[in-house]
């Protein structure tokens, strides 16, 4: 029987991999000095770790969301964090059309978790 615990885990583990990942894969950008083998070795052993966190969420996760279910969810808070992550992290600004895309993918997601199809 799925207990609140079953639904929040997956949740929580794909949003602390999703922060790994994106530190993977755009957080060498504030140093594009460095040799690139550099940044592909170091980006590599950041998404190491966050594998540990993805792969569980999505083994707990299927025994209470649909396989769609999560890959929405992941899509989701990938963008939540990236979006975060750019501001704070690259200093860049999210603009209205940012936002406006954002809304878009969002409202997938709600046709995957409560659409009226």
């Amino acid at each position: 029987m799925p207990t609140t615990l079953s639904y929040i885990a997956p949740v929580i583990l794909l949003a602390l991999s999703n922060v790994f990942m994106t530190f993977a894969w755009y957080g060498h950008l504030k140093f594009d000095q460095k040799p690139l083998w550099i940044v592909v070795m170091i980006s590599w052993g950041i998404a190491f770790f966050e594998y540990w966190l993805a792969v569980p969420a999505n083994r707990l996760g299927h025994q209470v969301y649909s396989a769609a279910e999560l890959k929405t969810m992941q899509e989701v808070i990938t963008l939540v964090v990236f979006a975060v992550f750019s501001v704070t992290w690259l200093g860049e600004k999210l603009t209205l059309n940012h936002g406006v895309g954002f809304m878009l993918i969002a409202a997938g997601a709600w046709f995957i978790f409560r659409g009226p199809f």
